[in-house]
């Protein structure tokens, strides 16, 4: 695939342009008391404003089912404040309006649907009918429950009109404060669809919580909570209430943040440079959704390379650096003593120290490293998304298996790809066509896709790898001469070889040692099984395709390689966390 430029006007979770927009969804009671509403509406002005003052180069949207009650008011506050609403309706529109009941009612629903940036509809869920849907109350009850799982999915903020009770009701405001919290929503989850990130500490977890009254008998809060506090609730067993955004969280939304403002920043080289996972022909045959997840993609993947060009600018110019030191001090100490060479000596170690403080006061290892595996996680679930991959629990998106159980502050990643998948993800797209693209593009073959690729670097690090250990046996045989020579050579013969055979050794043992702790910094030997690895699996996965008898057959398939290459890109980035270098790495390459 040729890059081109793509002035796309793509609008992901409400907005436009290269930021990633924080998103805000809604959950709440429909009986608020009416005189509790003034201060709630304070509150909710508050919390929003403060979100917009804190990340303006993201920008908020806001995430809405717009029901009666708690959704609606939210809807109004957002519009409000010029704020994109999207508009989530539990089942298709139609069913949708059976809900509201009064002419009034459904007047306010078309007026903020009409002022939404987007709606999207949740589809029917399987095993049941529209006819169901409008009869059964049971079944309209899965409907909403379907719709708090994708609002907790999709969102970095739960906001949560709420009375603090856990009614059991399912898909009632509490099931989705629960399943937001712990992943489960009982009677609409598996019994054993609890993920890995339950137990771990992430940031799937935030809610911000304003407490209100029903309009119901016993519609008083729960013990110990008043109407109109506002507090971050989450599953901190420590500190689950707070009135400030727990730590944990501000370093995901700040890392997102830093994302955003690169994207901002190079956002005309972006749109000229990067090259798209979709060109213009293939995107006139996707749906909806496909060009969100490529346009942050593209994003991504410019400002990986974009780093990496310094990361291995830095690693390259201080490893010369290196070597020069060592040859200044085999000079000063076997050659002539002269302080000129340890002048040197020190400022050539000042020259790597100073360039390695910039690249770590600026993040360029950290970002490298993350930008590629966020754009990795999105190729994944890029061609998951035309392929119609998707869960079969429904609840669980290609987000939700990624960097589960590595460091907190890798969740930024997924809280980007929650957001650029959304529109897929209401409404999955599963055609022939569809999965045929991504077999062509993502495997592809010996000379494309990611078996080309894999083969291509698999190749170049194991050429790198022989050309390290073939310097190394080299150095190793000629310092064995040069011993020989020592060994057996007349004292007479031996003397005025010595010291340039001396020299030339300890320039060679240099120049080895300086190869050898860049290909550590590099990871060439574990990169090289990686590749190999991955070429074998996507090998093994093409060959299962082209046996495979049907097209869910073939969905499997890729499902399955997906999460291995889910799971291989974050060994990767934990590999690569581990070769960062330090002052003192610059010292003992010259060892």
């Amino acid at each position: 695939m040729s890059a081109e430029r793509l002035h796309d006007k793509t609008i992901i979770a409400g907005q436009s342009g290269y930021g990633v927009p924080l998103v805000v969804a809604v959950t709440g009671h429909r009986n608020l008391v009416a005189s509790e509403l003034p201060e709630i509406r304070s509150r909710l002005r508050k919390f929003l404003h403060e979100l917009v003052n804190q990340y303006p180069d993201r920008g908020v949207s806001v995430l809405s089912g717009i029901a009666e009650g708690a959704d609606q008011l939210v809807a109004e506050e957002a519009l409000a404040m010029n704020l994109p609403l999207i508009a989530v309706l539990p089942m298709p529109r139609q069913l949708y309006l059976q809900d509201f009941t009064t002419p009034e009612a459904r007047a306010r629903f078309e007026v903020l649907s009409a002022s939404a940036t987007e709606t999207l509809e949740l589809p029917v869920l399987p095993g049941a009918t529209p006819e169901s849907v409008a009869a059964d109350s049971d079944t309209r009850a899965r409907q909403y429950a379907q719709l708090g799982v994708f609002l907790c999915a999709h969102c970095h903020i739960l906001l949560a009109l709420w009375d603090g009770k856990y009614t059991n009701k399912l898909g009632g405001t509490g099931e989705v404060v629960r399943f937001h919290h712990h992943d489960v929503m009982p009677g609409f989850t598996a019994k054993d669809s609890v993920s890995r990130l339950a137990l771990a500490e992430d940031e799937s977890d935030l809610v911000y919580h304003i407490v209100c009254s029903r309009d119901q008998p016993d519609g008083a809060p729960a013990e110990g909570l008043r109407p109109q506090q506002a507090m971050w609730f989450t599953t901190d067993t420590e500190m689950p209430r707070t009135h400030e955004l727990p730590v944990r969280h501000r370093r995901v939304f700040e890392h997102t943040n830093e994302f955003s403002i690169d994207a901002r920043k190079h956002e005309e080289r972006i749109r000229e440079e990067a090259w798209p996972l979709l060109d213009k022909a293939a995107r006139a045959d996707m749906p909806p959704g496909i060009p969100d997840i490529d346009k942050v993609f593209r994003i991504a993947d410019w400002l990986a390379i974009y780093y990496q060009k310094r990361v291995l600018f830095t690693l390259e110019a201080t490893h010369l650096l290196a070597l020069l030191m060592g040859l200044m001090y085999i000079a000063y100490s076997d050659i002539v003593p002269k302080r000129v060479f340890i002048v040197a000596f020190v400022l050539f170690f000042l020259v790597a120290v100073v360039l390695h403080k910039i690249s770590a006061k600026n993040g360029w290892h950290r970002r490298f490293l993350d930008y590629r595996a966020l754009a990795e996680g999105l190729r994944i679930q890029f061609y998951w998304a035309v392929a119609g991959v998707s869960s079969k629990s429904g609840t669980k998106y290609t987000h939700d298996n990624f960097l589960q159980a590595q460091d907190p502050d890798l969740g930024w990643i997924r809280n980007v790809m929650r957001v650029a998948g959304m529109e897929c993800n209401a409404a999955p797209h599963v055609t022939t066509s569809g999965l045929e693209f991504s077999i062509r593009e993502w495997i592809g073959d010996s000379q494309s896709g990611q078996l080309g690729y894999y083969a291509r670097k698999a190749s170049e690090k194991s050429e790198r790898k022989r050309k390290t250990d073939r310097f190394a046996a080299v150095v190793m045989w000629l310092s064995f001469i040069a011993i020989a020579l020592f060994v057996f050579a007349s004292e007479e013969a031996a003397e005025p070889m010595r010291d340039p055979i001396v020299v030339l050794m300890g320039i060679l043992l240099l120049a080895v040692g300086i190869r050898q702790s860049y290909g550590f910094a590099m990871a060439d030997n574990e990169l090289m099984k990686q590749y190999q690895f991955m070429y074998r699996a996507f090998s093994r996965a093409r060959n299962r395709i082209n046996q495979a008898q049907s097209d869910e057959e073939r969905r499997q398939v890729l499902r399955v390689l997906g999460d291995a290459a889910l799971e291989e890109h974050a060994e990767w980035i934990l590999l690569h966390r581990e070769r960062s270098m330090d002052e003192g790495e610059i010292f003992r390459m010259t060892g």
